[in-house]
């Protein structure tokens, strides 16, 4: 048994601690306190360890990334349009055309090791192949592999998923890493797949589903009219299916119609979501997952960050794929939040790269907050001895080597 002292503690569901200190048993957190409470330490078997000058908070999680792009890194320009950053990734891929699996798990494991020096416990990861559920079973992450689906015109919709849900059972998920499966866009995916998809995570009551939702002003107008740069493409690429009508509607209005949106849910991006439909992801008790790097760096635009917080929606973070941001740091996301939205209180956005995070992915037993008998996936951030905001202070700026892992 383990009693870890620092200079602050921030178990997220509670105020931050300053002279706090967390007692760690097998892995396990067994209490949590500040100075006052000192005078109790009685038993002698307790190996004290004072950490400094450090922040000890859970691990991060990061809701949306897709790790199987991390060989495309540097490789697709930033864009003005979203539609045509799309193209600069068909494109990088062209450029590509040799690129073997080796290559890609070797940029996999590269990038798996950074989110974990960068403080990060869980991912919510995104694949069209199934070829980071190995990389990420043997890593220290856990999480969710959310199998995506991509089919606009498909004649037989319920057979699409149903492989896909074959091709998940063959990997035998752990209890660290569970896989499920995600509809990639409104505009990527056949109304009839939604259901479809829908039907299958219904399944299993406690399994999430991921989209990508209202990303882009393109993706308005398709769903609304059937038209523009979405429409084109599809048509180049010979995906377009004659028989679809337009929806008329809202991507978020569109989704709830079919049945798909729910608490389950994680719908990512929302960059061009108005307040209403904010308020109907809040009603659905569905999170919405904002990446707010990679919206400028695609063209999708600035998230209405303020908006997504004020419509009470569960927001989680994500820092999308190394092909359309920097790198996969958590703490960089929430330094850009607190750009984009300086009157949101500090305590809230760590809280989205916490709690509400492990709460999407369905591990916040196990996750997200410091409480007695969660896991004891603590990091330890560097402070400066003049931070006295600390929770301020961590949402603007710490450095990947600022961010320590605490032994459990």
């Amino acid at each position: 048994m383990i009693r870890y002292h620092a200079a602050w503690v921030l178990p997220i569901a509670a105020p931050p601690i300053p002279d706090g200190w967390i007692v760690v048993d097998r892995g396990r957190i067994v209490a949590y306190g500040g100075a006052a409470a000192r005078s109790r330490r009685t038993d002698p078997s307790v190996e004290e360890v004072d950490l400094g000058a450090v922040a000890v908070l859970p691990g991060l999680v990061n809701a949306h990334t897709h790790l199987e792009l991390s060989y495309l890194r540097d490789e697709v320009p930033p864009a003005r349009e979203f539609v045509a950053w799309i193209r600069g990734v068909m494109a990088a891929r062209q450029r590509r055309p040799d690129a073997a699996s080796g290559e890609i798990l070797q940029a996999v494991d590269r990038a798996i090791a950074e989110a974990h020096a960068a403080g990060t416990a869980l991912v919510g990861d995104i694949s069209n192949t199934l070829v980071t559920f190995e990389p990420l079973a043997s890593s220290p992450l856990g999480g969710v592999l959310f199998y995506e689906i991509i089919r606009f015109n498909a004649p037989n919709p319920s057979e699409v998923v149903e492989e896909a849900l074959r091709r998940i059972a063959a990997l035998g998920a752990t209890d660290r890493l569970r896989v499920s499966l995600a509809a990639h866009a409104p505009y990527s995916v056949a109304p009839l797949v939604f259901r479809a998809i829908r039907r299958a995570v219904d399944r299993d009551p406690f399994a999430p589903c991921s989209v990508h939702v209202s990303e882009s002003v393109e993706e308005l107008e398709f769903i609304r009219s059937g038209g523009g740069p979405w429409r084109r493409l599809l048509e180049e690429v010979g995906a377009w299916d004659p028989d679809w009508t337009a929806p008329g509607v809202s991507p978020v209005q569109f989704l709830d119609d079919s049945g798909f949106l729910d608490s389950r849910v994680l719908a990512v991006h929302g960059v061009q979501m108005s307040e209403g439909e904010l308020a109907r992801v809040a009603a659905k008790d569905a999170t919405l997952v904002t990446c707010p790097r990679s919206n400028g760096h695609t063209g999708a635009g600035a998230p209405p960050i303020d908006e997504f917080y004020a419509s009470g929606a569960h927001v989680a973070i994500g820092t999308d794929s190394l092909a359309s941001a920097p790198d996969l740091s958590i703490f960089a996301e929430l330094a850009t939040l607190r750009a984009l939205a300086p009157s949101v209180p500090a305590s809230r956005l760590l809280a989205s790269a916490t709690y509400e995070g492990a709460r999407a992915l369905g591990f916040e037993a196990d996750y997200g907050t410091i409480d007695p008998g969660k896991r004891a996936r603590l990091i330890a951030v560097d402070v400066p001895a003049g931070a006295d905001d600390v929770e301020e202070y961590l949402v603007s700026g710490v450095q990947p080597e600022q961010s320590h892992w605490i032994p459990e």
